[in-house]
Order: C-alpha cells, then sequence, then structure tokens
C-alpha cells in the first residue's frame, strides 16, 4: 500500500484514488492548478511513484542487454526510457532511466516498483550489480519546467516527443508540429524526509492537472494505455524507449517483425469529447464505430483549454474520419479522433536521430 503522502496535509487537497492513490488530485481547484503547471508556476506531488535502484559496474551493460534501449553510451545527467517484454514482444515493463555516474535509477508507476526489482533481481545472475527497491526513501515531484532552486537534484527529463537515437516516429504528427512539444516534462528526485521542505511554498497542482497535459501531449502511460497484450509500435513508443539497431534482448524479434513487415494490430487515438455532458466517461469505456466495438478508453481528463479529452487504443482498421462514441454504462459521447500512431504505421517515414535528453 502506497503511504500517503505528507502533502496531503495542504488546504483542499483531495486524493487521488486508484493507479493516483496517495497524492493529491487536486488541491481545489483542478483546472486552474493545470494552467499554472502548464505555465510552470507550480509543480505536481508524484511521491507515489516507484523508484528502482540498480549499482555496481556492470548495470548499464547488463541493463543494456536486457532491455530494449542502447544503455552502454548513457552518461551521467543523460535522461532516457526503456522496455522490458515478453518474448512475445509485449510491454512488461516501462522505466524511465537518469544515470548518476555511480547508479542508475529507475522511475516507474508504484504498481511497478516492487515486480520491477523483483525481476531484474531474478536476471542477474554473477554479474555485478544490487537492485534496490527505493521507492519509500525517495519521493518523486514533476514540473513542466527547469527549477532551478533544485539544480543539485537528480532530474528525468522527459525525451517525449522527440525521436531518440535508434529510434522511430508512427505518429502521423511531425516532430515539429507534434502536441508533445507544448509539455516539456521533469521529475525531480528527492529524499522523502525532505519533501516537504524542498517543495516550500511552492504552488502546487494536483495528479489530474499532469494527466490532462499528458494526455494532450499524446503520451503513454504504463498501466493505462497498455494491457497485457500491448506492443510498443501501438503506442508510438518506438520514439523514445527502444534502439532499432542494438543487440539482442528478450522481444527484439516482435519488434523488428511488425517494424519491417507488418502494421500493429491496434492504434492509439485522441478523442475530442462532447462537451455537453457533466461527466466524463471513465477509463476502460468502449469505444464505438457504429454498433461495433472497436476499443477502448484508456484515458481520460478535463483540459483546461480544450474541454473533455481523452486517449483510446483501436483497432487499425477504423477509419480515420470515422465518428466514434465512448460508451460509459447508461452514458454515451461523441468523439472525434485525431490520429496519433498512423493506420499504415509500417509505412510511416521514420526519423532516427542522435537526440539524448541531457541537463540543460
Amino acid at each position: 500500500m502506497t503511504t500517503p503522502s505528507p502533502l496531503l496535509s495542504r488546504p483542499g487537497a483531495v486524493e487521488a484514488a486508484g493507479a493516483d492513490a496517495g497524492v493529491a488530485a487536486h488541491y481545489g481547484a483542478p483546472l486552474r492548478e493545470q494552467r499554472a503547471l502548464a505555465a510552470g508556476t507550480a509543480v505536481v506531488d508524484l511521491s507515489h511513484r516507484g523508484v528502482v535502484t540498480v549499482s555496481g559496474p556492470d548495470r548499464l551493460s547488463w541493463l543494456n542487454t536486457l532491455s530494449s534501449q542502447q544503455l552502454t553510451d548513457l552518461a551521467p545527467g543523460r535522461s532516457t526510457e526503456l522496455l522490458l517484454l515478453s518474448v512475445q514482444g509485449r510491454i512488461e515493463f516501462d522505466a524511465r532511466v537518469l544515470d548518476d555516474g555511480a547508479t542508475t535509477w529507475l522511475l516507474a508507476e508504484a504498481a511497478e516498483a516492487a515486480p520491477l526489482a523483483d525481476w531484474l533481481n531474478r536476471m542477474k545472475f554473477m554479474l555485478r550489480v544490487e537492485i534496490a527497491d527505493v521507492s519509500a526513501d525517495w519521493g518523486v515531484v514533476g514540473s513542466t519546467r527547469p527549477v532551478p532552486e533544485w539544480s543539485g537534484l537528480l532530474v528525468w527529463e522527459d525525451p517525449w516527443p522527440h525521436v531518440g537515437a535508434g529510434g522511430y516516429s508512427y505518429a502521423v504528427a511531425g516532430e515539429d508540429d507534434h502536441p508533445g512539444l507544448e509539455r516539456p516534462w521533469f521529475e525531480y528526485l528527492v529524499p522523502a524526509d525532505q519533501l516537504e521542505a524542498t517543495v516550500g511554498d511552492r504552488p502546487l497542482a494536483g495528479i489530474l492537472a499532469a494527466e490532462a497535459l499528458r494526455i494532450a501531449a499524446w503520451r503513454p502511460r504504463w498501466g493505462a494505455e497498455t494491457d497485457d497484450k500491448t506492443i510498443p509500435h501501438e503506442l508510438d513508443l518506438l520514439r523514445t524507449a527502444v534502439h532499432l539497431a542494438k543487440g539482442c534482448y528478450k522481444g527484439q524479434e516482435t519488434i523488428a517483425r511488425v517494424h519491417n513487415l507488418g502494421h500493429p494490430p491496434r492504434r492509439l487515438v485522441f478523442l475530442q469529447l462532447d462537451g455537453s455532458q457533466h461527466t466524463l466517461p471513465a477509463a476502460g469505456s468502449a469505444v464505438k464505430a457504429g454498433e461495433r466495438n472497436v476499443g477502448t478508453v484508456t484515458s481520460v481528463a478535463q483540459h483546461y483549454e480544450m474541454g473533455p479529452v481523452a486517449l483510446a487504443v483501436v483497432k487499425r482498421s477504423v477509419a480515420p474520419d470515422e465518428v466514434l462514441t465512448v460508451l460509459d454504462g447508461d452514458e454515451s459521447y461523441t468523439a472525434a479522433q485525431e490520429l496519433i500512431v498512423a493506420p499504415d504505421a509500417g509505412q510511416v517515414v521514420g526519423r532516427q536521430t542522435g537526440f539524448l535528453r541531457g541537463p540543460r
């Protein structure tokens, strides 16, 4: 069980539920908080997130052999993302990666941390690595701008939406007009016992604000956009989390086969929902084209500028111009889809670059 954040004692704090239990959903003014977070004047408490460390001289070469990402040349202070896949290429873990020269830090969802540490411990064999779940000792604080007063803290800078070294874009949008450019994202590692003092009197936004900005940036989240069948191509994760030219790793055959010979069976879409109703559909709601079930809503939010928005995973065969309906119990919502992953994604011209996010 996640230990509630001390920042829940702040005035107006309302605790989030589900995957975000333990931190504030909001502090009384969700849309105002979202505006402030987008402008960089507020930060968001993510202290419920998981943190796993890997230390030892073999850490980067070892993680390189296990994961989808090229890590052997990861310099201290640089940020990247890795996936750990099943033999069938399905996403089992998605971790944000930062190395400080002695330790590799893996930032994960709360539900990922313990299973991730356990899985890594079973894979270390005779190598010189030590794995620890240090989630209880560290908090994470998110921001859309660098925080100058926190320059001494370790910080992970989200590479999204830039196409990383060895990566590939499956998106319809080009890199220069991708909506993710409007959401720079930084996650600061803070000792848990210093969380309140570090945040101080800085304005806070709740997790609802962070989620709305993430959805608008088309950024997939493990446990939300993923299920037990998800392959990276469906979510455009080859952009930031897969290196297509690295050596062998579990799941690589599926990555290469789908990339070179086929199309992903499903695709991530952005939905603009009918705003005439006073409610939002729940994640998990069915997406229908006419009478056919064609997908599932994975994340939903009220955006401060666009109104009700969502991410959904739908069948590749859904026509790009088809108006969809989201069905949540007795409530239905008309939804206009905006393409993220192209239906003919195997034919998208990829942009492979040497980009790797680092300190500013």
